[in-house]
């Protein structure tokens, strides 16, 4: 392996957390070619449907019974809460391994009323070696979006983590191989974007690649896509997504504040689908902020490894120079800190802010158009439907939305109204494994996560036509 190492540092504190080497361009074109090989030898790809989903399965159990020991895993590398991996993102990951080996046979090709001496139809096949690129905010469950698809499809799959969170996708990879997936069918790469991350972008073997991330680096894959074989992209990179009350939202009750809350402030804020933006009619704007501001302000920051924390650190230095930045910036532009807007000294090494709630933002304000990616949410008024949509558009992104209202025509406009991939109403939410995900604009294109549709990304279409020359 290269010589060439990254040294794992912990997020909460600075503690050193191993070395994990960085994979070189010379290591991945051989990965590609065992990847390959395996694929065309068909101890996976030609095995019966059943067959792969019985493998997947035992996956799935296994990572049930090491559940705690991935939760540590994510929560050690990403700062993430600790009771928040435990519940929700590695519980979800091994649901999502389950669906997919159960979905395995579900797929349908179609028939194509040609003539009495044709038959043809369309059937989808696997591409064959495939890649994906995660992002570090939700290792494991984002690396479940893309095996569980992938593999069951019948690819040969390699996967790279993020450069700081590569441990439970390293661990994911050490079970798939004890549940009996054959050698060279999933291989996890740790690595950097440049060295590692471009190469798989760049490699002529690779016939589809899924990528998680920045609009910075989803640019660039594109472009080596382009210069190398062309290899079919997904992409899914981040949103700004608005959350917005209409004047009946008070309604709601509670569940109204809990839902902004957990949308506003679920990792951190570190979340892509992260209700950032709260658009709120003017008739109840001081009453939400004076709600949310208060809820905002109760939740606990704290070490990651506590059971009672809500919001841990964020992932590094950088980080929390560049949100404290953008609201300083916003301070000087005339915005109001309602609560937050600072550092939080929990412990030496780590860098945790409090949740912030800033007013008095005008639409076009930058902190309105870029994504944070921490505990920072905006709070704007509108007095009409078509104020509101223009705002909620009015950015490059198009992930995700929430809309709060319960008046069904609202709610419709609105769905139909707002740019973006997914649209949650009366709560928070990016629906389950049966529910598309994906993004419009710069949140991205090319599949869908999730659902049926997911095979899409990891298969190709074939056209068959064939005619009947009997007598």
């Amino acid at each position: 392996m290269s010589a060439r190492v990254i040294s794992l540092r912990s997020p909460a504190d600075g503690t050193a957390l191993g070395e994990v080497p960085i994979t070189s361009e010379a290591e991945v074109r051989e990965a590609s070619r065992l990847a390959e090989a395996t694929y065309r030898s068909g101890r996976w790809s030609r095995l019966a449907p059943r067959g792969r989903a019985a493998v997947l399965l035992r996956l799935a159990d296994l990572m049930q019974r090491d559940l705690t020991l991935l939760a540590r895993l994510d929560c050690e590398d990403a700062g993430k809460p600790i009771t928040e991996c435990l519940q929700n993102d590695v519980p979800s990951s091994i649901e999502s391994i389950r669906w997919f080996a159960e979905a395995v046979d579900k797929q349908y090709g179609r028939t194509s009323s040609a003539g009495g001496d044709v038959l043809a139809f369309t059937e989808r096949e696997p591409f064959g070696v495939v890649a994906a690129i995660l992002p570090w905010n939700y290792p494991l469950a984002m690396a479940a979006w893309k095996v569980g698809p992938a593999l069951a499809a019948g690819n040969s799959l390699i996967l790279k983590p993020a450069d700081a969170t590569p441990r439970s996708v390293l661990h994911l990879a050490d079970l798939a191989a004890e549940a009996g997936l054959p050698d060279g069918v999933l291989q996890v790469l740790p690595g950097d974007g440049p060295t590692t991350g471009a190469a798989l972008a760049d490699d002529p073997i690779i016939g589809a690649l899924s990528f998680t991330g920045s609009t910075t680096t989803g640019r660039s894959i594109l472009i080596a896509s382009a210069r190398s074989n062309l290899k079919r992209v997904s992409l899914e990179m981040g949103g700004k997504s608005p959350q917005i009350l209409m004047d009946d939202a008070l309604a709601f009750g509670d569940d109204l504040i809990d839902g902004m809350i957990e949308s506003a402030f679920l990792t951190s804020g570190q979340n892509c689908t992260a209700g950032s933006r709260i658009l709120v009619h003017e008739s109840i704007h001081d009453a939400v902020v004076e709600r949310f501001a208060a809820a905002a302000a109760r939740l606990r920051v704290g070490h990651p490894a506590d059971p009672a924390t809500r919001l841990g650190p964020v992932i590094d230095a950088r980080s929390a120079e560049r949100i404290l930045g953008a609201i300083d910036q916003s301070r000087r532009e005339g915005a109001t800190v309602v609560t937050g807007g600072r550092e939080v000294g929990i412990a030496p090494g780590g860098h945790y802010l409090s949740p912030t709630v800033l007013t008095g933002i005008a639409p076009d304000a930058e902190i309105t158009q870029q994504e944070l990616f921490g505990p920072v949410v905006t709070i704007q008024s509108f007095r009409t439907r078509a104020e509101a949509i223009e705002h909620a558009n009015d950015i490059p992104y198009g992930l995700a939305a929430s809309v709060w209202t319960t008046r069904l025509d609202d709610a419709l406009v609105l769905a139909r109204g707002v740019e973006a991939g997914l649209i949650s109403v009366g709560e928070y939410s990016e629906g389950d494994l049966t529910v598309p995900f994906g993004g419009w604009k710069q949140s991205g294109f090319g599949g869908a996560e999730k659902s049926l549709r997911a095979f899409e990304q990891w298969t190709r279409e074939k056209s068959v036509w064939i005619r009947h020359r009997g007598a």
